[in-house]
């Protein structure tokens, strides 16, 4: 079972309809490592509370993110913009599938008083796919990500954006040039498992849409994440890892997957806590500027330290090379 935004209880089938077919093969015990405790402090509480007045969705929720306790605990949110309803049906995510709602010209105001409230110095700002709208919701992207500064000028803004697959040029260059201070797109997993992990996305088109938004503004921070224990080999993590240095990302992002209902994806294997330390010391070696690699990672966990980490990387890398 889970819960949506208004406090009733929805089966598998109603939240993934394409899902309900498939074969369930029951979640795997968790090793000691990634268990996490429930969330329970008075941070939460607050944090919590001021997404509700907003009306707002986060992925935290929404994707069953293990760390809410954390990083509500600490007024760390997600904003998730465009609904909770995503067009697309890929197996591992825990997004609600079905048909969106049109989108609400007054959100890119709440996603701002959500931030001033919480006082975020940094906040991530991501979507659902929005394969109905032209543009793939970039536009609404761009209003969001002016709306903000306009709002709350000290606080720099992360962008994790879909892959706009069915638009034209123009609906990322939008988004770009809104001028987020970091732009992260997913590969999410080795190009061979994209027909069962990631079917309505293509994994080429992934990686041009990192290199165009460098192409577009070289100084844009641009960052990427995969998960591992979906069925991957090394060989092919280390290929993602080329390939999106040659596209010129700055910042990788690593974690182990976790299935969320019996419905989706199953976890292949456990990966401990020793080879995603081989895997971090492997993207240093590749040059990406920073890498997080950890069972816990995810996209938008610790995002604002490791933004402050990221600038300053690039300050020293830039220092060596004169």
């Amino acid at each position: 079972m889970d819960v949506s935004m208004d406090g009733t209880r929805q089966t598998v089938a109603d939240r993934h309809p394409e899902h309900a077919r498939r074969t369930s093969t029951p979640a795997v015990r968790k090793p000691a490592w990634i268990r996490v405790r429930a969330p329970a402090s008075a941070g939460y509480a607050r944090t919590r509370d001021i997404i509700r007045d907003n009306r707002l969705a986060t992925v935290c929720e929404e994707a069953a993110c293990p760390n809410i306790g954390e990083c509500w605990a600490k007024g760390h949110a997600t904003m998730m913009i465009m609904g909770d309803i995503c067009t697309r049906g890929c197996t591992f995510c825990n997004v609600a599938t079905g048909r969106p709602d049109a989108l609400d010209p007054f959100e890119p105001a709440r996603v701002a008083s959500a931030v001033m409230r919480l006082g975020l110095s940094h906040v991530v700002i991501t979507s659902v796919d929005r394969d109905d709208l032209a543009d793939g919701g970039a536009g609404h992207f761009a209003r969001t990500i002016r709306t903000l500064r306009r709002k709350s000028p000290g606080t720099t803004i992360e962008v994790l954006t879909p892959d706009f697959l069915r638009c034209e040029s123009e609906a990322l260059e939008e988004v770009i040039d809104a001028g987020p201070d970091v732009f992260n797109h997913n590969l999410e997993t080795v190009p061979g498992l994209y027909p069962e992990v990631r079917p309505g996305a293509r994994y080429f088109h992934s990686l041009r849409l990192l290199q165009r938004v460098k192409e577009r503004d070289p100084a844009m921070f641009t960052k990427s994440g995969i998960m591992v224990g979906l069925g991957e080999r090394l060989l092919e993590v280390h290929q993602v890892m080329d390939d999106l240095r040659s596209a010129g990302v700055d910042f990788l992002t690593i974690g182990q997957y976790l299935q969320p209902t019996p419905k989706h994806h199953p976890v292949r294997r456990f990966v401990t806590p020793e080879e995603f330390s081989a895997l971090e010391s492997m993207a240093f070696g590749k040059g990406f500027l920073l890498v997080s690699a950890s069972p816990l990672t995810r996209s938008s966990y610790h995002a604002g330290d490791d933004f402050n980490r990221l600038r300053e990387a690039r300050k020293q890398a830039l220092a060596g090379e004169r």
